[in-house]
């Protein structure tokens, strides 16, 4: 028999051959049966993380959810650049004796271009819930409507009651409030005829009426009253007119410049060397009226000073310099906003029913309390200019219990 290699071409063979390798071997891996690879020796799946897209950058100020967002509108350039310093370095100081760290309070500089209105837009964009300021009355009519239009309540530094109402606050210390202080005191200590030495301006309109009412209210009567302005020889002829008249008491409602001109001319007349001096809330903003001679014996109305030395003193370590005397105003605005806060939730609207609580609140100028009409009404004290220095002859209230 012949070999079958014979008639097979050689690489026909090898093929062959290595077909029937083949199946050999997969008829042996069908007897054995399939390996089971342990879970353990598996390889881990392959995950590819998921794409995040970033987090846009938004314009303004970082949206902080967390505290409660304020604005102080007060200037930091310009001629009340000094003032705006002072309110805003007095906000900082409550903002730390308080250990607050509940409110951000951003300031928003009303003296640069736009104005206070600019500030205002900027501050509400921002998403402040409350605006401490601005300083002045102008500033806090153009502030106003912004501010109403967005819900936004408005704790003006200002001190004329026009400007207040409609959701707008004037912490400042109204004139009409000294007075009526004062010649109610003079009053009760049996001063009846009255005179008046009052500045041209919308101050001096103020204060005329004030002095007209309250003397009315009291069963006094205002014998003269005259106007000044700051012309040479201005001061020296309206005195010479009131002296005309006979008066116990004349209120000097100006400067304390002006009353050291007036007081000397006054003395000098028939009528008025023994007349009590008065005086209004401005005088208490003369660190140095103690020791104006000139002045000895005058009474005058303002806010108590019993903490301002102590908080002069603080504000003087900190930032190497004296503050305002009007600076207190931005401390305790901050004192009042921190004791509402406590009902207020980040980001909701200012609780404004509560700023009108008849109880009031305390701060470093006393008691106070805003009305319904917007106005604040303080708690004063009337102060003796004596020995070089001042004293309380009738204290303020501590509160408003009873009233």
């Amino acid at each position: 028999m012949a070999d079958a290699r014979a008639t097979v071409q050689p690489g026909l063979w090898n093929m062959l051959r290595a077909a029937a390798v083949g199946a050999a071997l997969f008829l042996a891996a069908c007897a054995s049966g399939p390996r089971i690879v342990p879970e353990a020796e598996r390889p881990a799946p392959v995950t590819r993380p998921v794409p995040v897209a970033p987090r846009p950058i938004q314009p303004g100020l970082p949206q902080d959810v967390e505290r409660h967002r304020i604005a102080l509108l007060v200037p930091l350039s310009g001629p009340n650049a000094g003032v705006g310093r002072s309110l805003q370095n007095a906000t900082q100081l409550a903002v730390l004796d308080t250990r607050s760290d509940a409110m951000r309070i951003t300031t928003y500089d009303t003296g640069a271009a736009g104005g206070a209105a600019a500030a205002a837009q900027q501050a509400i964009a921002d998403g402040n819930r409350l605006i401490l300021g601005p300083l002045l009355a102008e500033e806090a009519r153009d502030v106003a409507p912004i501010a109403r239009r967005a819900r936004v309540p408005v704790l003006s530094f200002s001190n004329d009651a026009s400007v207040a109402g409609n959701g707008t606050y004037i912490l400042g210390y109204v004139p009409a409030q000294s007075i009526e202080r004062v010649v109610n005191y003079a009053t009760r200590s049996g001063i009846k005829d009255f005179a008046g030495l009052i500045p041209t301006g919308l101050y001096g309109e103020r204060a005329s009426t004030a002095l007209l009412r309250t003397v009315e209210d009291a069963g006094g009567r205002v014998l003269a009253l005259e106007t000044y302005d700051g012309r040479p020889g201005s001061m020296a002829s309206a005195v010479a007119k009131i002296s005309r008249s006979p008066f116990q008491a004349i209120l000097i409602a100006g400067s304390t410049d002006g009353a050291v001109t007036a007081a000397p001319l006054i003395r000098r007349s028939a009528t008025g060397k023994t007349a009590r001096l008065l005086g209004t809330e401005l005088w208490n903003t003369d660190s140095a009226i103690g020791g104006k001679a000139a002045l000895g014996g005058a009474w005058f109305a303002s806010v108590p000073d019993n903490y301002y030395r102590q908080y002069a003193s603080k504000y003087r370590a900190r930032f190497g310099a004296a503050p305002y005397r009007m600076s207190t105003l931005g401390y305790d605005a901050v004192l009042l906003t921190v004791r509402i806060a406590r009902d207020w939730r980040p980001g909701d609207e200012f609780p404004a029913a509560r700023l009108t609580e008849r109880e009031g609140f305390a701060g470093l100028d006393g008691a106070f309390r805003l009305g319904r009409d917007g106005v604040a009404e303080r708690a004063l004290e009337v102060q003796e200019i004596r020995g070089g220095t001042t004293a309380t002859v009738s204290p303020a209230p501590p509160n408003f219990n009873g009233n």
